[in-house]
């Protein structure tokens, strides 16, 4: 009887701590999704992981969605915010944006009212940048990536500049498709990340 009532203790404890966990929310494309990788490959299931080894108590909701623009993400974003109310959402949208040549100015506005309804749910963000390949014409390529620049510093978003850092420009770590990074590609997704995120995961609200 005693082991039975230490275990739903433990049990109940157990429940509890979840539910009352703050939650960190990835809000990406399919660079986040996962697409193409194996289960439990992608570098927001190598967060979770890390999340826990070290004892960090949050709830981790990957709420990225292969294909999503800026203007997707704008249309569901206060959806995610009254479902999951998360303390840290890590904003990593553009991408698709770019690559389809739409209006950087257009893009730029989508971010820019995501953030503002992230800030008034109290939502702290890690704002991801992203960067094209050159192909797009240097033009485009500069003012699409000084987006991302300009709208940290005017909101004063702790910011990681580039989603790929250090191997962006080079296929070998890049599935087939030459857009979407391989399997070796996540643990040094997640490193170019870690140390923004990490001291937001510390904080104490």
């Amino acid at each position: 009887m005693v082991r039975i009532f230490l275990w739903l203790s433990g049990l109940l404890f157990s429940v509890s701590s979840a539910l009352s966990a703050p939650t960190l929310v990835v809000y990406g494309d399919s660079l986040s999704a996962g697409y193409g990788l194996p289960a439990g490959a992608s570098w927001v299931k190598l967060l979770q992981d890390k999340m826990i080894s070290q004892k960090i108590d949050y709830k981790l909701i990957n709420a990225s969605i292969s294909g999503e623009t800026s203007l997707g993400g704008l249309n569901r974003i206060q959806a995610t915010l009254t479902q999951h109310h998360p303390r840290i959402l890590i904003l990593a949208l553009g991408a698709n944006d770019g690559l389809r040549g739409l209006s950087v100015n257009e893009m730029s506005k989508n971010l820019e009212s995501i953030i503002k309804a992230c800030t008034s749910h109290h939502t702290q963000i890690l704002f991801v940048g992203m960067q094209l390949p050159p192909n797009y014409g240097n033009a485009y390529t500069q003012k699409f990536h000084l987006q991302f620049i300009d709208l940290a510093k005017k909101y004063h978003l702790p910011f990681v500049p580039f989603l790929l850092e250090g191997f962006g420009q080079n296929p070998d770590w890049f599935q087939a498709d030459g857009l979407h990074p391989s399997v070796k590609a996540q643990p040094k997704i997640l490193d170019t990340l870690w140390p923004t995120l990490q001291p937001l995961l510390a904080q104490k609200k």
